[in-house]
């Protein structure tokens, strides 16, 4: 049991255990920056989107639903993850400065919220310039929802989104569910259908 007394014998062995931490703290690295870890995106359907239940925000709502949003004119739908996420509101905003863009096409621009707490909808406004409503069951965010949990705060892609909206003036809060991705969908009048399913801290939204 010599080899107890020996100090580098205790040097070695916590040379070895620093050695793994780094790797294994590298590797966690390594897989938090790739796409390992999300649920693969499954594309919904023109027939799943036209059957979803919404919401109008008014006093007394009105539960619609959603192709009425499209089926004449087309639409941009931004899905989105939570209004008071600052990255959610600098993608409003950018989506916004098309609107002039649009109107001219006769195209509108609208979002879903998945929920509607205190002022938070109210506050998200001024960053998107179109309607907004509200899919309780949260059917826009699927059919398969994607989520970001935890991991999200070491992707470097997140950190420079971070960086960017902040540097931009957005500013937000951790109000509400914020670990369902968001999305923008693109969808033509009648039964065309050019959705595109996009994360936004995700990159959501």
């Amino acid at each position: 049991m010599s080899f107890l007394q020996d100090p580098s014998f205790f040097t070695m062995g916590m040379w070895s255990i620093g050695v793994g931490a780094v790797g294994a703290a590298a590797l966690a690295l390594l897989l938090a920056n790739t796409d390992i870890f999300l649920s693969k995106p499954q594309q919904a359907t023109l027939e799943y989107l036209e059957e979803i239940d919404l919401k109008t925000l008014e006093k007394e709502p009105r539960t619609f639903k959603a192709k009425e949003l499209w089926e004449k004119t087309g639409a941009v739908v931004m899905a989105v993850r939570r209004p008071g996420c600052f990255l959610c509101r600098e993608e409003a905003a950018e989506l916004s400065s098309l609107k002039p863009k649009l109107d001219e096409l006769g195209i509108p621009l609208y979002a879903v919220v998945k929920e509607q707490i205190k002022t938070e909808v109210e506050d998200f406004q001024p960053y998107f310039k179109g309607k907004i409503f509200l899919d309780e069951k949260k059917m826009f965010y699927g059919p398969q929802r994607r989520k970001m949990m935890f991991m999200g705060f070491v992707r470097l892609g997140v950190w420079n989104n971070f960086f960017r909206a902040r540097n931009g003036g957005f500013s937000g809060n951790l109000e509400g569910e914020g670990f369902i991705l968001g999305g923008v969908f693109v969808l033509g009048s009648g039964k065309q259908d050019n959705s595109d399913e996009n994360s936004s801290v995700l990159e959501d939204t």
